[in-house]
């Protein structure tokens, strides 16, 4: 009798899906459902007609498979379907650590304290990395002149001639220099070395920034210490400001002050000479004040 329902099952089935009154039935299904009618059919002695009636009435309602004994809530089960595992999604990146913020005058002034001579002071300056103005010059422009020298004169910041030389006062600015020392006996080669608060040229040849200055100023205090001069010359606003603390270098210049337990003489730049001839005349009065200065200390 099993087989006939079977036979029986997949002719309803093959109507089901041919006149569309059903979904199509896998044949595996319908033999669990015909088993389960067949021990249905033992148990409570249905006869054949009975038995494909209620087979026929299940196909009817849609059923293709065969289920235990206890009613299913299908409606619940789709509240339980099991959750997908989330596709396989790169790992979120790390935030972006931010570089610990640097001190560059902290630096500078460790950089500064470990130099013990001029080369490695030098060595150390051109190592310095925080300072803008170093990207856009061609040279470091360190000193000239002699380090045992008893008068050490700063400059402001490189110019163009010395931004190509390498050298503090150089071009038509130099020269004038070298003549106002000629005339109270001293040069480059004797009795005189020379630098600058800022060794690399600003852009356009602007005025150094504060900023600028300050992170600077470890080295220019230890290019002093190293050198020992008997006197120090600041010539133009920048220096005066930068070692002295005083800006308006035609009210300071002339005049002695102290820095770094040394007398410092406030002079007027060559270049501010070059723009105003009629400056020479103070410059003289002040190069002779310097002159005496040297004389009284010997």
């Amino acid at each position: 009798m099993g087989q006939e329902l079977l036979a029986v099952a997949a002719k309803i089935a093959h109507r089901s899906v041919a006149t569309g009154r059903g979904p199509a039935l896998h044949r595996l299904a319908f033999t669990s459902v015909v088993e389960r009618f067949s021990v249905s059919l033992m148990e409570s002695q249905l006869d054949y007609w009975s038995a494909r009636a209620l087979l026929e009435w299940q196909v009817e309602l849609g059923a293709t498979d065969a289920i235990g004994d206890a009613p299913v809530d299908r409606y619940a089960l789709e509240d339980r379907k099991p959750v997908a595992a989330p596709a396989n999604r790169p790992a979120t990146p790390p935030p972006p650590v931010k570089p610990k913020e640097v001190d560059p005058v902290a630096v500078a002034t460790t950089l500064a304290a470990q130099a013990g001579d001029l080369a490695t002071l030098e060595q150390a300056l051109a190592g310095f990395e925080h300072c803008a103005l170093k990207r856009g010059a061609r040279n470091l422009v360190f000193a000239d002149g002699q380090p045992d020298a008893r008068v050490m004169i700063i400059g402001e910041a490189p110019g163009r001639d010395e931004d190509l030389q390498g050298k503090p006062f150089a071009g038509r600015e130099g020269q004038l220099l070298d003549k106002m020392l000629a005339a109270i006996d001293l040069s480059r080669d004797a009795g005189v070395y020379l630098t600058n608060v800022l060794p690399w040229r600003p852009p356009q040849n602007r005025d150094p920034q504060p900023a600028e200055i300050a992170m600077l100023m470890p080295f220019l205090e230890r290019h002093v210490a190293l050198v020992k001069p008997d006197v120090l010359v600041v010539m133009g606003n920048t220096p005066a400001q930068a070692v002295l603390g005083k800006r308006g270098i035609s009210r300071v210049r002339g005049q002695w002050d102290r820095a770094w337990d040394l007398p410092v003489m406030p002079m007027f730049h060559p270049s501010h000479l070059l723009r105003q001839p009629q400056a020479k005349r103070q410059a003289w009065a002040d190069l002779l004040e310097l002159k005496a200065r040297l004389a009284s200390l010997n």
